[in-house]
């Protein structure tokens, strides 16, 4: 069986194809792109010959009726859409209501726990931040979602006068003096940096002073520019959202 699993985020889609248990020809698209071009532009990079597509989408409902309907054609095959569900895959979601959680979430979970199947703290860096705890049973703890480090620039720029657009730059070590900015647009991205490192390094603490050791396990669009920042070293892993997609796959319930 080969798939085409796609990751459908708010600032661009990711795509790769599952074969023979690993994931390969991955790629990715930005929404403006699309928004552009059309959909089409989308159809002249993904294969076509694929037993089965299944997407993980939080781009709205609307998106995924016209997705469904071009990739399908392309493919010739139905488009299946991953859910958040109460528990499944090893996993149980800590929602008071389950389908609540975005389905992105609750897919990186899934791929995160199918890999450590240990205590561990998911960490999605892109339009926004979200920050899950895992415990050594599978069960969610819960979870925070934060402005991502573009979305904290933009709000800043919209929102003052004396502020410029920024952007993005590699991140900084933990301990790299360089953090303190010597101009305002400098200061603007160090500090949405340091925000979001900080958060995270807030969250590994939390769960150490309760008991917990997790695996830190970083994916996202922005995941390189907060890796060094980290306190921790974590788990880099680009397509965590493709690999728990994979895996749900593989092991239907």
């Amino acid at each position: 069986m080969t798939a085409l699993l796609m990751d459908v985020g708010n600032s661009r889609i990711k795509w790769g194809v599952l074969d023979q248990g690993e994931i390969h020809r991955t790629g990715h698209i930005s929404q403006q792109r699309i928004r552009e071009k059309g959909l089409q532009v989308l159809t002249t990079r993904i294969p076509r010959r694929v037993d089965d597509v299944f997407v993980s989408n939080v781009a709205g409902t609307s998106f995924a009726t016209r997705l469904s309907g071009v990739v399908g054609m392309h493919c010739d095959c139905d488009v299946k859409f991953a859910r958040s569900e109460r528990s499944g895959w090893g996993v149980t979601s800590g929602y008071t209501q389950p389908r609540r959680l975005g389905v992105d979430r609750w897919v990186a979970i899934v791929g995160a726990w199918a890999e450590v199947q240990s205590t561990c703290l998911v960490v999605d860096a892109g339009t926004a931040v979200t920050i899950d705890a895992i415990d050594a049973e599978g069960r969610h703890v819960g979870g925070q979602i934060i402005a991502g480090v573009a979305t904290m620039s933009d709000a800043l720029a919209a929102a003052t006068s004396g502020i410029p657009q920024v952007k993005p730059a590699p991140g900084r070590a933990a301990s790299d003096l360089g953090m303190f900015a010597r101009n305002t647009a400098a200061a603007v991205r160090e500090g949405a940096h340091a925000a979001v490192a900080g958060a995270v390094d807030r969250a590994i603490r939390a769960l150490q002073s309760n008991a917990y050791e997790p695996t830190v396990i970083l994916t996202g669009g922005d995941a390189s520019r907060i890796l060094k920042a980290l306190c921790d070293t974590p788990v880099h892993r680009p397509h965590l959202v493709l690999q728990g997609l994979a895996h749900m796959l593989e092991h239907a319930r």
